[in-house]
């Protein structure tokens, strides 16, 4: 049983969930965030504290980056757009509950505070940004780190905001590596 309740989009992502994990769920209906359901959320943070699981879209990145703000001791967890993805849709929904339980391990804590442990030419560096397959590289890296796929600029305040510290990324990077070479 997972002590925090999840927050999620709608109910077919919480038949999913369930097929994982036992957990408790509050489902926002998307961004049509009702005040019932954004209480029922505070009491849920209040009491047990919540993980925000939203789709990796930019619908739901949009209903994090809300949440985030207005919950700010929530924890965060991602599932890879390509285990998201099924039948043409993206959503938690889709996902096998291997990839739904995997993202409940690596649940992450925003910091407010950043750390500016990681640059851009962090980024460049070692090919998440300004290369060909940069897009690829940071979805995978995103999926090792726990911290979901994003565009250069949001993936940099990722590292830097949800306490990746420069031995996981290292780490990541290793096994990015190793599974270019099995050619995962």
């Amino acid at each position: 049983m997972i002590k925090e309740v999840l927050v999620v989009e709608g109910k077919m992502d919480v038949v999913a969930i369930r097929k994982a994990v036992e957990a408790d769920c509050i489902i926002t209906e998307g961004f049509n965030l009702k005040p019932e359901a954004l209480e029922n959320i505070r009491q849920a943070e209040k009491r047990r504290g919540i993980i925000i699981l939203t789709d990796p879209d930019s619908a739901g990145e949009r209903i994090r980056k809300f949440l985030g703000k207005r919950f700010p001791n929530a924890k965060h967890a991602f599932v890879p757009v390509e285990d998201a993805t099924a039948n043409d849709d993206i959503g938690i929904e889709q996902a096998k509950p291997e990839a739904i339980r995997r993202a409940l391990e690596t649940v992450r804590t925003l910091n407010w505070e950043p750390s500016h442990l990681f640059s851009s030419a962090d980024l460049v560096k070692h090919g998440l940004s300004g290369s060909p397959d940069a897009s690829r590289r940071r979805a995978r890296l995103g999926a090792i780190l726990g911290v979901g796929f994003a565009n250069a600029k949001t993936f940099l305040q990722r590292l830097n905001h949800y306490g990746v510290t420069r031995e996981e990324f290292e780490n990541g990077l290793r096994e990015l590596a190793a599974g270019q070479e099995k050619g995962a």
